[in-house]
């Protein structure tokens, strides 16, 4: 791993990039984080990626907040200070459209490495990530040719800057994986994404995992140890098929 300093319209995003071992040019793979922010369990996402042949990419979303220190999945959210403090300070600063703009950046990025293999990505993401993932894959069509999102929240709602909005313009295989015990992605929102996709002739999966929001990550008290191998059995035959 190596950790280098993107250039984003909005200043210096700190990222974590991993290469697999060897040499080659690499399918790259951009990782969009949860919305609890860098921590050991999240970058071992990059890790484990590399090892399957995978060039990562995974950008600290929370630059605009400045430096913070690992935040703690056990209180969080249930520390109605610590969770204000992540919603006013990190999180609201993390919009889709500062992401998106970011975005352009990370591509750029890949773009320009010489051990990249030429041509799409694949994209994925983990709860606030899973909704970026999918506004990337719409965002920017030419570019991203495999998404996966877990547990993902808010992918279809009444806003104007839903994702499923974006389902006509996406190129790219979809892959998303709710948990049945999930406030943020309900059955009704569920079956609207699907519609949407559905509708605009998207290749897609959409399921929910018999687990909670946040099962992936093993520093968290909803961990799902066999929920998190089927994310990993999952996401790798998505992007070994497109990548």
């Amino acid at each position: 791993m190596s950790k280098v300093e993107i250039t984003t319209n909005d200043g210096m995003c700190p990222s974590y990039a991993y290469r697999p071992a060897g040499s080659g040019r690499w399918p790259a793979v951009l990782v969009f984080m949860d919305g609890l922010g860098i921590r050991p369990a999240m970058l071992e996402i990059g890790e484990r990626l590399a090892t399957h042949g995978y060039f990562v990419l995974l950008p600290d979303l929370y630059y605009r907040s400045g430096p913070y220190e690992p935040m703690n999945p056990h209180t969080v959210f249930a520390d109605p200070e610590q969770r204000k403090v992540l919603m006013d300070k990190f999180v609201a600063l993390a919009t889709p459209a500062n992401i998106m703009s970011d975005t352009r950046a990370f591509l750029d990025y890949f773009a320009a490495q010489h051990d990249v293999k030429p041509g799409g990505i694949g994209t994925t993401g983990y709860c606030m990530g899973g909704l970026m993932s999918l506004t990337a894959a719409g965002t920017y069509p030419d570019r991203i040719m495999a998404m996966a999102s877990y547990h993902g929240g808010r992918l279809a709602t009444d806003a104007p800057d839903s994702p499923h909005l974006l389902a006509p313009k996406i190129k790219a295989r979809v892959y998303v994986a709710g948990a049945i015990e999930d406030q943020s992605f309900p059955d009704d929102m569920k079956a609207r994404l699907e519609a949407a996709l559905t509708t605009a002739g998207v290749d897609h999966t959409v399921e929910t995992y018999p687990a909670k929001h946040g099962w992936v990550f093993r520093d968290t008290p909803v961990y799902d140890a066999a929920a998190a191998e089927r994310h990993w059995q999952t996401m790798l035959a998505l992007f070994d098929a497109k990548l």
